[in-house]
């Protein structure tokens, strides 16, 4: 009975003792173990960025790097330079007890100086849509604020399901999404906007190419055929490079009227909104089913 007493007392003194460290499997299955949750964390990605937000763990950030602008208090962090190219000094200045990177994002010579470093480092790669809930759960874990990324990964899974139900009876749409259009880039179907586009009911025309963001040429998107083309872009404008297309007519895409937009930051970042790009995205792809029976 002493010792009980003696142990709760510990407890009451000392709260959060007893629990203090956290640990989680990242996306490359390594496991980052915390003696206590991260108080100080810098960023290597936007999307991480937007996500630590999202579960209630923007205060604890101390860095990130550029393009990081959303909410807009991310725009006031301090930067340690791009995702592809980040600066070693002005991270270890910061002297986070976590770094969040992007597995495939940061470049692996950075990412094997960081592991150098001592730093615990988790690597983030949803590769499909429920990845997008488990990272939140994982991260808000490492940030302490495990229940508020119990909540966001709620709503988003309540949301996704949502989704789900209503497009997954729709009649296929081949379609070909344009990252970028010199060089002329494209996603396969291991890539996270591949999801998005099963979820939407558009068959991606080079889902089996093996590379994730593989370089391709016109002749292959011209032999493909899409019934639908949607691009990217930099910002949220339609890039004037969409109608370049329209050089040749006798493209479905072309002669349907199927050239569509959605802003990139909505798709190319696996975060909650991710869904509003997978709603406008298969919104597209509903107009384009009505075109078909003109």
């Amino acid at each position: 009975m002493a010792n009980a007493r003696i142990g709760l007392l510990i407890c009451l003194l000392l709260p959060g003792w007893a629990a203090a460290s956290v640990s989680v499997v990242d996306d490359s299955g390594q496991t980052i173990t915390l003696a206590r949750p991260a108080q100080r964390i810098v960023s290597l990605a936007p999307h991480v960025t937007e996500m630590l937000y999202a579960v209630g763990a923007g205060s604890r950030l101390v860095g990130a790097v550029q393009y990081s602008d959303y909410p807009e208090a991310a725009k006031k962090l301090p930067r340690v330079g791009g995702y592809s190219q980040f600066d070693l000094e002005a991270i270890v200045a910061l002297h986070p007890d976590l770094i969040v990177g992007w597995q495939s994002g940061n470049a692996a010579s950075q990412v094997e100086r960081l592991k150098e470093l001592g730093i615990p480092l988790y690597l983030s790669e949803p590769r499909h849509l429920p990845d997008v809930a488990s990272t939140m759960e994982r991260l808000a874990i490492l940030a302490g604020t495990a229940a508020e990324g119990e909540t966001a990964a709620r709503d988003f899974r309540r949301r996704l399901a949502k989704l789900q139900e209503t497009y997954s009876r729709r009649a296929p749409l081949t379609a070909f999404y344009e990252v970028w259009n010199r060089p002329l880039m494209t996603v396969n179907g291991e890539h996270l906007i591949g999801d998005v586009m099963k979820l939407c009911g558009a068959a991606n025309v080079f889902a089996k190419l093996p590379a994730l963001t593989p370089t391709i040429g016109e002749e292959a998107v011209l032999a493909a055929d899409p019934e639908v083309i949607v691009a990217s872009g930099m910002n949220g404008e339609r890039p004037q490079w969409l109608d370049e297309w329209k050089r040749w007519p006798r493209l479905q895409a072309v002669r349907q009227g199927n050239l569509y937009f959605v802003p990139p930051d909505l798709l190319h970042r696996p975060t909650p909104r991710i869904l509003d790009g997978a709603e406008r995205l298969c919104a597209e792809m509903d107009e384009a089913r009505r075109k078909r029976g003109r």
